[in-house]
């Protein structure tokens, strides 16, 4: 049976001024499983750089490059009249959070896929934003429910060819192409971008090419965030098209070549791509298939990519019967991150049954692993990893749990097994950033002199704001877990002297711990020893890892204590704090330019994803109260009507009313949030 349509919907009401806050702060994103995604408030604005209509995933060293910028529409009117209907360029008003004019009177996501109601002087028109999968091509469709017939819909597209994180205030050189062939319209330029080509879909579309204009921007998040907040964007003209009741007139725009574009037209693309979108519900966990739960599942699907640009990956996976997959980690900004993506596996492809992709994900890192480390992220545009972690790489050993839990994929596991007893063999001997076993009592210490290695990761103008140099609390369960991990896959591969050893290692890290990181005083755990500064007894999320993993460290004496003292000072309706408000360094919000943010980002500022280690240990020591752990998810989710509708934010100022803040779609937090849900269902 096909599933119900999904439909979150947010009403604008239409008196100007009143909402306009709302559509200017709330945003929307779409993407293509390639890295390449469009994006921008739901006013039609751009405020940030990185808003646009198509952001492309180029082949290295390119990576994701913005190639359509901005789409302004307007309607001309039988009595003569032209409105812009949307897309609405920053000015003065809109800095102080006004808009002149709006008629969007409904915005709404149906099975993820933004769609905007406009009505103006009794017209009723809709607009719906297309990304093809696996494409850079976007359809923007427009269709008149009720008005008159003798209509023209004018669109006018904006552009600024240029990488991800280019400044935005670099002067837009007036060196743009514009060739045409029928009605195929190509635009290039004289950097090493590809050219974007255009087309008009509809009754009697023409296109006006006026020479090319220029026109100053404001990004208002960019001003606010402290970067270049001033840019141009570069126009050749505009298309028209008849706007008759019923009828559909698309703008298609794409990087792609025109066999691929022309492949799916509109009516095609819609088709093809609502059955994926069924398929993605049908395939998921049971409980996820409906409801809220259905929508994360469609949420999911955004981090879950193929990587452009890395060919010889592609190449070496293809030949083994493979295909590479991977995990952006956030967007707008973030690549893929092995440390979120092995947090955020089990939610983004174990309870949405993607198992075939979570196994490529599990062995396109165990290529990566290097000198006993995974990679700590892959830089836009590039093919090799920077290893700078300390705990992505024990996260990859609950990532192969899960993952072996779900599927008991034994061939994956024997593959992957020589590199996991490699890292366990680097991790004692020692290896890179002062990551090794400490002999006298078997815990694992890491740091280095400018380096931030936990996931506390914020460093500014060579500042590493939360070092953590020492012997961490999470980092020590993390391993005390990957060798409770090991002991059980070495016995069953037919080890049991690799077993044993692995018994005794964890036996002694688990007594050290114990002895070590309890902190009676405060009743909850320290969140480092042997630091810099001795123990850091600062209460910290960190600590709950050692009662919500797979195999927990923590003696089941403290369970409580811990539990509670975290739910009690870190615990709020959207995730938890990373630092306890009692502390001196405690920040409540999360604001100003990147080094007041960076500040603030680890020292109180809540994450999303943390909800779902808490859920765990929640039950761990309440394990019938699956209504009570039910209720720190079901606070989170009044959040999908903000900020990214449909989607989870990244962080959150530390007190109410905890805006969110940070990327505005965060995998682990979509993640963990889809599998607690599921894991707390009735």
């Amino acid at each position: 049976m096909k599933p119900k349509k999904l439909v979150r919907k947010i009403d604008l009401g239409g008196e100007v001024g009143s909402d306009t806050p709302e559509l200017l702060r709330r945003e929307w994103l779409i993407t293509n499983g390639l890295g390449g995604y469009a994006s921008g408030t739901i006013s039609g604005s751009v405020s940030r750089r990185y808003h646009g209509l198509l952001i492309a995933a180029l082949p290295a060293p390119l990576g994701r490059v913005v190639m359509f910028n901005h789409l302004a529409e307007y309607l001309r009117l039988p009595d003569g009249r032209r409105i812009q209907i949307g897309g609405e360029e920053p000015s003065a008003p809109q800095a102080a959070g006004k808009l002149e004019a709006h008629y969007v009177r409904e915005f709404r996501l149906e099975d993820q896929l933004p769609v905007w109601r406009y009505e103006v002087d009794g017209l009723v028109l809709e607009k719906r934003v297309l990304l093809v999968y696996g494409q850079n091509t976007v359809h923007v469709s427009f269709e008149l429910l009720s008005g008159p017939e003798d209509l023209v819909l004018e669109l006018r597209p904006s552009l600024n060819f240029r990488g991800h994180e280019d400044n935005v205030g670099e002067t837009v050189r007036e060196d743009f192409k514009v060739t045409i062939q029928g009605r195929h319209y190509e635009i290039t330029s004289g950097k090493t971008h590809p050219p974007l080509r255009l087309m008009m879909d509809g009754d009697e579309a023409s296109f006006t090419h006026e020479g090319g204009d220029l026109r100053e921007i404001a990004y208002q998040i960019e001003a606010e965030r402290g970067y270049h907040s001033r840019g141009q964007f570069w126009s050749p003209g505009y298309f028209a098209v008849a706007f008759r009741k019923r009828q559909v007139a698309t703008l298609i725009a794409s990087t792609e070549d025109w066999p691929t574009i022309l492949a799916l037209d509109p009516n095609a693309a819609v088709k093809s791509d609502a059955e994926r979108r069924r398929r993605l519900r049908v395939i998921a966990h049971p409980k996820a298939q409906e409801g809220t739960a259905a929508e994360l599942v469609l949420a999911a699907d955004q981090f879950i990519i193929t990587p452009a640009g890395r060919v010889e990956d592609a190449a070496r996976a293809r030949a083994t019967g493979d295909e590479v997959r991977s995990i952006i980690a956030g967007y707008h900004w973030f690549t893929d991150w092995g440390r979120d993506t092995m947090i955020s596996l089990e939610g983004l492809t174990l309870t949405t049954g993607r198992h075939a992709e979570a196994g490529w994900v599990l062995r396109t890192f165990a290529h990566y692993v290097k000198d006993g480390l995974l990679p700590n992220y892959f830089p836009d545009g590039q093919n090799e990893g920077v290893y700078h972690t300390a705990d992505a790489t024990l996260w990859f050993f609950h990532a192969v749990d899960r993952y072996q839990e779900a599927t008991n994929d034994l061939a994956t596991l024997e593959v992957i097994l020589p590199t996991l007893r490699e890292i366990v063999k680097k991790h004692i001997e020692g290896t890179r950033f002062g990551i090794g076993v400490d002999p006298t009592d078997g815990l694992l210490r890491q740091g280095e002199e400018g380096y931030q290695l936990t996931w506390m990761d914020a460093k500014v103008d060579g500042w590493v704001v939360t070092p953590r140099r020492g012997k961490a609390v999470e980092i020590n369960a993390l391993w005390y877990n990957a060798l409770k991990l090991m002991e059980t896959w070495l016995e069953n591969s037919g080890d049991p002297a690799g077993s044993h050893e692995m018994a005794a290692r964890a036996k002694q890290t688990r007594d050290s711990f114990n002895q070590r990181f309890w902190w009676a005083e405060g009743r909850h755990l320290y969140d480092v020893v042997d630091g810099e500064a001795g123990d850091d007894h600062a209460c910290r999320p960190n600590q709950i890892f050692s009662l919500s993993l797979h195999h927990q460290v923590l003696d089941q004496a403290h369970w409580s204590d811990v539990l509670e003292t975290v739910r009690k000072r870190l615990v709020t309706p959207v995730g938890l704090r990373s630092l306890a408000a009692e502390h001196p360094d405690y920040k409540a919000r999360y604001f100003g330019d990147l080094r007041a943010r960076d500040a603030a980002y680890h020292q109180g500022t809540v994450w999303g994803w943390l909800i779902g280690p808490f859920v765990d240990a929640w039950l761990r020591v309440h394990p019938e109260d699956r209504v009570g752990a039910r209720r720190w998810v079901e606070a989170m989710m009044p959040h999908l009507d903000h900020a990214c509708v449909g989607s989870i934010s990244e962080i959150f100022d530390a007190e109410e009313p905890f805006t969110p803040r940070g990327c505005i779609a965060q995998a682990w937090s979509v993640a963990e949030a889809l599998r607690c849900w599921v894991k707390t269902a009735e």
